[in-house]
């Protein structure tokens, strides 16, 4: 058991979180009702045969989350990155099942929800939180009642619903690293039947890694979200709509240079001297700085993200027994993002991701209940046009030096258009007072069409910078699938309302096009890629809240993982040439594991919880990459066989000052970023640790927090470019950020 481990363990007496199940209230309320959506309905959560992890907007809060990507310190085997640098897709993990690949066109593999409406392909997946009511966490195939690309799970956003009174809140925030943060939350009560709700985020900070290189800033971004709800309530009909704004700008975060190479006699350097820091690249750079947080980068990568969204719900109530509901998602994303893949001062490897998408998509659903029996029949529809402009400019300082096919600017773009329908039934049988059977189908169809253009930019004799641009490939085509999702589950309620259940569920995650950096005419020609299944056995159980204040639940489970999509950075024949990147079915795989999570919430001022995840298996079968590499057995990347989260919290009164203070932790054992199982290209034991203490009085309220209190090492991503350029991309966590934010009600 490693240190870091030991360490976490020894913390559960007296700090712990959850599968966290459970909204604060004060000594003497009663418990709080937990409601969840994740059947598309109002339930309590220990009601529901679906592991799920309940995030309430206090928990938000006190913990300074910022946006999507910091929801996997809440759940038990989740675990979410910025992968390739904030506003490049996000990887998500949940239960070893995701997708680690920066390409903006890709599908996740896990969905994400913001009241309602699908957020598409992967590049919608990082999204700020802020005036947000609670995030529920699903694990496990969802693709009955949420559809195809939810074959690990899913993540609900709500935004908070405007509410039928007058009043708001404004926020200010100071921190580490310049960071600055403004809100403002407006509810109005227009009518008896009507309200008004405006919320407005502003957000401005440097990455908590610098730059060495003084002739370049200081990398960070500023974000700027708007949101304006309305909602009206008549006697049969409900209507609510959101419309929102997004506008991010600044410089991408840079990357640092893990080199192999011994500066002494030009040798590989072993695992210690690289972990060292002494070693160089093929081109003899090292930052020259033992600081984990310290790069050395010529960054003048910008990133520029416009986006908005519309969201229209209209539920109309038919009778006692039936309400019929219309969903309308409409969504519009522009992204410019500036990378520097040589992290370094020289231009060796830098290029742009453009990307604009544009998504529409339609829900109807007739939900009804006769007695005790529940049922959701329903049809979907899914349109997404993705436009990608992409460049990958390679070896620059050596134009006029080396052959000219080496020192290429590869121009690929893509168009991608995917048109998807679905028809779905999910119903819960009430069998007698204890039993009941859910069941749920759902068959989907989908098409995705592409056209992949690529040009080359060469250095000619007379102009070697500038060069002359030619014609490389093109490529256009279309892949079809359909399929059939089921789900299958027995629950059993014994007479105190413990919960047990065996839950068999299946999903399916789309084919596609992979629009990422093809380098050839012949991989942009097998850049197709067909479905992945995933078939799912869980046994679990959830007890409500007993009167000692302690409440449990927790599941097994076991998959069955087949055609899994793999992404592969595959070394070019040529040393000389950048990696492939390719992503094929081209494996299986086999996961097990356990899930266990205790909360206490006693009518006293403590409150705690803690949420133990093990994954014991989770390893390829039969597995030869395209070069012949025997990879069977090997453990799925991003994927911890031990993940550890918990929090205590504690509020007492000081005078006429009602005061909170807390703590979390979050723990990830070893794991590997790529299929090889390279020890490079890994992340060691780490926990971070999170803390706050909140004082209210009156109308006044201020908050001081802190993120990665000991400023614990850690990577998001380490990508191999050791054949091509002698080193390891890291791509690096957060530091320690600490702030203060003071906000006033009225």
């Amino acid at each position: 058991m490693t240190w870091q481990l030991k360490r976490t363990l020894l913390c559960i007496p007296f700090a712990c979180t959850t599968v966290a199940q459970a909204q604060q209230t004060s000594a003497d309320e009663q418990m709080e009702v937990i409601e969840v959506y994740a059947q598309k309905r109002a339930q309590q959560a220990n009601e529901v045969g679906v592991s799920i992890t309940y995030i309430g907007e206090q928990q938000l809060t006190d913990a300074a989350i910022k946006d999507t990507t910091e929801l996997g310190r809440f759940s038990a085997n989740v675990k979410i990155s910025q992968n390739a640098a904030e506003g490049t897709p996000p990887a998500i993990n949940i239960r070893g099942v995701g997708l680690i690949d920066y390409n903006t066109a890709n599908t996740s593999p896990v969905g994400l929800y913001v009241d309602g409406v699908n957020s598409g392909s992967a590049s919608h997946q990082i999204a700020n939180l802020y005036d947000i009511q609670q995030v529920e966490v699903l694990k496990g195939p969802q693709g009955t009642l949420f559809g195809r690309n939810t074959t690990g799970g899913a993540i609900l956003v709500r935004t908070a619903r405007p509410e039928f009174d007058n009043y708001g809140y404004v926020k200010g925030a100071i921190g580490s690293d310049d960071w600055r943060q403004a809100q403002l939350v407006g509810n109005m009560q227009v009518s008896k039947q009507q309200a008004l709700r405006v919320a407005l985020n502003h957000q401005k900070y440097d990455y908590t890694s610098y730059n060495l290189a003084q002739a370049y800033p200081e990398a960070g971004l500023e974000q700027n979200d708007a949101r304006v709800s309305y909602l009206g309530q008549w006697q049969q009909l409900n209507w609510f709509t959101k419309v929102e704004y997004s506008r991010w700008q600044g410089l991408t975060q840079p990357v640092g240079n893990i080199g192999i190479i011994s500066p002494s006699d030009g040798s590989s350097c072993t695992l210690a001297q690289i972990n060292q820091g002494g070693c160089v690249d093929a081109f003899g750079f090292n930052d020259g700085s033992d600081d984990f947080w310290a790069v050395k980068v010529n960054n003048n990568n910008a990133h520029e993200t416009t986006r908005w969204g519309l969201t229209n719900e209209l539920g109309w109530q038919v009778n006692t027994h039936w309400q019929a509901l219309w969903l309308l998602g409409v969504s519009d994303l522009e992204r410019d993002h500036g990378f520097n893949c040589d992290g370094s001062v020289a231009r060796l490897c830098e290029g742009n991701l453009g990307l604009q998408t544009r998504s529409l998509s339609n829900e109807l659903r007739l939900q009804g209940h006769y007695q005790q029996h529940h049922i959701t029949l329903g049809a979907y529809q899914l349109s997404e046009q993705i436009e990608q402009l992409n460049n990958n400019d390679l070896l620059r300082d050596f134009r006029g030096i080396l052959d000219p096919s080496l020192t290429a600017n590869f121009l690929y773009d893509n168009e991608i258009d995917t048109r998807s329908w679905a028809l779905f039934a999910h119903a819960q049988w009430q069998l007698s007072p204890r039993w009941a059977l859910i069941t749920g189908v759902r068959y989907s169809d989908e098409t995705v069409e592409y056209d992949s253009v690529s040009t080359l930019n060469v250095p000619i004799a007379a102009d070697p910078q500038g060069g002359i641009t030619i014609d490389y490939y093109q490529v256009s085509g279309q892949q079809d699938d359909d399929g059939v999702s089921t789900e299958l589950a027995l629950h059993y309620t014994d007479s105190r309302d413990n919960l047990y259940y065996y839950r068999y569920s299946d999903g399916h995650k789309s084919g596609g096009y992979n629009g990422g950096f093809l380098s050839t005419p012949e991989q942009a020609q097998q850049a197709n890629y067909g479905p992945e299944q995933l078939s799912a056995h869980e046994i679990g159980f959830k007890t409500p809240l007993m009167r000692s204040g302690f409440g449990f639940d927790g599941a097994i489970f076991y998959y069955q993982y087949d055609d899994q999509q793999v992404f592969m950075n595959q070394a070019s024949a040529n040393p000389q040439q950048p990696p492939l990147q390719l992503l094929e079915n081209v494996a299986s795989s086999r996961i097990s594991g356990a899930e266990l999570a205790m909360y206490y919430r006693p009518k006293g001022p403590w409150r705690a919880h803690l949420a133990l995840g093990y994954i014991p298996n989770a390893e390829f079968e039969q597995y030869t990459d395209p070069l012949g590499n025997t990879l069977t057995d090997h453990r799925l990347p991003f994927t911890s066989k031990w993940n550890i989260n918990g929090a205590l919290a504690y509020s007492w009164a000081w005078t006429n000052v009602d005061m909170r203070a807390g703590g979390s932790f979050d723990f990830q054992s070893d794991y590997y970023f790529d299929q090889n199982e390279n020890p490079i290209a890994s992340q060691g034991d780490y926990t971070l640790w999170d803390a706050h203490i909140v004082a209210d009085y009156q109308q006044w309220q201020a908050r001081l927090w802190a993120k990665n209190v000991f400023d614990t090492h850690y990577s998001h991503l380490k990508f191999d470019l050791s054949e091509f350029l002698g080193m390891y991309e890291d791509f690096k966590g957060e530091g320690r950020r600490v702030g203060l934010d003071v906000t006033f009600h009225f």
